[in-house]
């Protein structure tokens, strides 16, 4: 081992702070490792991944100049927001539950007593993130994380007087030991010949943490345990036969604490692997399920689901091809390659360039498939798309139109498109996350006009949310800031910038950090779209 810093008393903001910045590097490196051990609860071979994105998004709510400018050096501050940003970007069931293992350990570090030792309040930080996670999870099954965060809790019990560092290194090497058992709790690992996947993500983290507070670097040959990276040759190890449900679904919940019982109850009886973390109307949702669509409707019955994903968790040789295209228009350049990138065949569109339902049919047939989605992307193009898909279907093509207003709404349909899935789910799933999504544009007038916010001149700013006019300002930065904070007086966690072809290349930029400065729990996307007219357009989901 290697020295690198001196060892702390305490952990303060920034110790925080770098050991996010610190976990989320390790869980990068260790990524495609801990995605091979990945076989429980099924062997969709992304644990590694999810963790990564998990700890990025706490360490992006900490770390950004909004989140050190609003918690500066508190400690209980920014461990729950920590938490809070692990909760909002969780994903898979790993994600979700190590989401919940940082609250426990927030919420401790934040109610502690001036008078409590840094050793006992990390000891008791572990005990309450260890129960959090036991009680998220509505089957809770020994030989995974949850056993390894146990032992890490019950290694870390301090003597009186102990120093931090060295109740640190011992929560560490209580969960490498736990971790090497795993495969001896639970009999999938053992046909597999590896360990916990999940446990392994905690052990990266546990270790990241141990550096930053011993002071002491691990080299990366001693992060690798074993049996760190499975050959899945065990004599009766077959993916084939880890069965199961056959779709991931999560999703973030607004509701209130009372409706949160009886979701449990109602998502425990359509499959496995629940996970509902959260409080204070904020709750992380994971199941998987053989039907998606009642998963989401239980949401629906206990709040407002936003930020759906569904995912299939068929192994990839399970999966047989579908012969399905997307059809999207588009109304700038930047717009067209986005959604190219993604696979969907682009008609070019916008104000002044419609499509005609015979350039859309066209695209159609050129796509080869035999299914095709179709994302008109401009409520004035509803009725085209409407009559091109008439006439596909009339030539045997199977059509699902979803009626996408603005191309914002398409990004958001593309973003939980799986062509795994039935041709049906998926377009019902498209759809969802379409609607979920509200729109707006900033352009500037070119005659004056009577509109519903007053009458505007040639040169006027407005800005319009879902096709109606509701500011009328000199400025696109000051009109498209005005816009945001209409939209998320309705509730929102994100936002997507499309950048027009005329707009300042420092639009974004001044957008992005005057909605941080007052919405630092906000997450922001931004694209160069390339559209005319439009110099800013807007979604938030």
């Amino acid at each position: 081992m290697t020295a690198h810093r001196q060892t702390l008393a305490a952990l303060d903001a920034a110790a925080l702070r770098r050991w996010c910045r610190d976990g989320a590097q390790a869980l990068a490196q260790a990524r495609a490792e801990i995605d091979a051990l990945n076989v429980f609860p099924v062997p969709d071979g992304d644990t590694g991944t999810n963790l990564f994105l998990t700890i990025e998004a706490a360490a992006d709510a900490v770390e950004d100049d909004a989140g050190v400018a609003l918690h500066g050096d508190d400690v209980g501050a920014t461990a729950l927001a920590l938490a809070r940003g692990a909760l909002l970007g969780a994903r898979g069931n790993s994600g979700v539950i190590v989401s919940q293992m940082l609250r426990g350990l927030a919420e401790t570090l934040a109610g502690a007593a001036p008078a409590a030792t840094a050793s006992e309040v990390f000891h008791r930080g572990l005990v309450r993130a260890s129960d959090l996670a036991y009680a998220a999870v509505a089957r809770p099954v020994e030989g995974t994380v949850l056993t390894v965060a146990r032992a890490a809790a019950d290694a870390a019990e301090a003597a009186p007087g102990a120093a931090l560092a060295d109740v640190v290194r011992a929560a560490a090497g209580g969960a490498r030991a736990a971790l090497e058992r795993t495969p001896e709790q639970l009999e999938v690992l053992a046909r597999a010949g590896v360990v916990d996947a999940g446990g392994r993500g905690l052990v990266v983290l546990l270790e990241a943490l141990e550096s930053v507070v011993t002071g002491v670097e691990r080299p990366s040959a001693d992060r690798t345990l074993r049996p760190a990276v499975p050959v899945r040759t065990g004599p009766d190890w077959d993916p084939a036969t880890v069965g199961g449900p056959a779709f991931e679904v999560m999703y973030l919940l607004d509701a209130a604490d009372d409706a949160i019982p009886q979701l449990r109850n109602a998502l425990g009886g359509m499959g496995d692997s629940l996970v509902v973390v959260g409080g204070d109307r904020l709750w992380n949702v994971h199941v998987h399920v053989d039907d998606p669509g009642p998963a989401v409707e239980a949401g629906i019955s206990a709040g407002r689901p936003y930020r759906i994903r569904i995912t299939s968790l068929e192994t990839p040789a399970a999966r047989t091809p579908s012969g399905r295209g997307i059809v999207a228009v588009a109304p700038g350049a930047g717009l067209a390659a986005l959604l190219e990138s993604v696979g969907a065949a682009v008609v070019a569109g916008g104000a002044g360039r419609r499509p005609s339902p015979a350039d859309l049919l066209a695209a159609m047939r050129q796509s080869g498939a035999s299914e095709v989605v179709l994302l008109p992307n401009d409520k004035d193009s509803l009725a085209v798309a409407e009559a091109a898909a008439a006439e596909g279907r009339a030539l045997g093509l199977r059509v699902g139109l979803i009626p996408t207003r603005a191309p914002v709404q398409s990004l958001a349909a593309l973003a939980v498109h799986d062509r795994s899935r039935s041709f049906d789910d998926d377009v019902v799933t498209m759809t969802a996350a379409a609607r979920s999504t509200r729109h707006a544009e900033v352009t500037v007038a070119v005659r004056e006009a009577m509109t519903s916010a007053g009458v505007c001149a040639p040169g006027d700013v407005l800005g319009l949310i879902e096709d109606d006019v509701v500011v009328i300002g000199d400025s696109v930065e000051g009109v498209a800031s005005d816009v945001l904070e209409r939209m998320l007086a309705l509730g929102g966690e994100l936002v997507t910038l499309v950048r027009g072809e005329d707009a300042e290349s420092s639009l974004v930029d001044v957008v992005t950090a005057r909605l941080q400065r007052s919405r630092p729990d906000v997450e922001v996307v931004a694209y160069d779209g390339g559209q005319p007219h439009y110099p800013l357009l807007v979604g938030v989901e």
